[in-house]
């Protein structure tokens, strides 16, 4: 792909188990993936995920606390936030949102520690990266209420087509990662055929929802590849046109 790269906008290379964070980086090199973007998911995490960033030169970071893990909220956490942002390797607050899947009694929990956070992000004038799973309207809702000037990311976008539109109306991006390449993946392929290229990013979500043709392996940064030459093919462009584009839209609203 000549001088472009790509960028996984959401990888936990922190929870890779099989290889070294060395070598997770040297793959992702060797693939043509120069940066790589590591949420934070709990309270446990914020501090890993921050000294990550500041030990390698292209690796960056989300800050926040997934909502599965909101019984573990503690309002201490917005200030090490706060002070955490101060570096340049902290670009965005994430991964925040809401989760219905697993276990709906704290539903008005999950609520009040989205907003918290999404009022954070406003604050800091960081980027919003949104897990939303089987909680589609409630954190559209949300969204659009809570969050004032912050730029959204969908990240591990599973909604429908018709939600996708609604939330590139909103100005939203959206973040595609390896279950477009599942043979019977057939609504996230409608989704990364309609979805405009200046609103798309690539990630893996390391390490899990592994792309094919490694699915069943540990997921790492290097695998997006197969998920741009995926789209690139939905989207009947070149991968160096993918690229380069979802490159330029990550370096763009993450600043980097």
């Amino acid at each position: 792909m000549n001088e472009t790269y790509l960028i996984d906008t959401h990888s936990h290379i922190n929870m890779v188990e099989n290889i070294s964070t060395d070598e997770v980086i040297k793959n992702a090199l060797s693939a043509g993936v120069k940066k790589i973007i590591v949420p934070a998911s709990s309270t446990n995490d914020i501090d890993d995920v921050f000294e990550l960033s500041q030990k390698y030169e292209d690796i960056y970071c989300y800050l926040g606390i997934h909502p599965e893990e909101a019984k573990d909220w503690d309002d201490g956490i917005l200030n090490k936030i706060r002070e955490y942002s101060a570096s340049p390797k902290v670009v965005g607050i994430g991964e925040i949102g809401l989760d219905y899947y697993w276990d709906k009694s704290y539903v008005e929990l999950q609520k009040e520690i989205f907003i918290k956070q999404i009022q954070l992000g406003n604050e800091l004038n960081l980027p919003l990266n949104i897990h939303d799973r089987e909680a589609h309207k409630d954190t559209f809702d949300i969204l659009k209420e809570y969050n004032k000037n912050s730029k959204v990311i969908m990240h591990c976008f599973s909604g429908s087509p018709e939600f996708a539109i609604e939330c590139i109306k909103e100005g939203w991006y959206i973040a595609l990662g390896g279950v477009v390449t599942f043979k019977n993946a057939k609504k996230m392929k409608e989704v990364a055929k309609i979805v405009p290229l200046e609103k798309l990013l690539l990630e893996t979500d390391a390490p899990y929802l592994t792309p094919t043709p490694h699915r069943g392996e540990e997921n790492q940064p290097a695998y997006v590849r197969f998920t741009a030459e995926e789209i690139s093919k939905i989207k009947e462009i070149s991968l160096e046109e993918l690229a380069k584009q979802t490159t330029l839209n990550a370096e763009k609203i993450l600043n980097i």
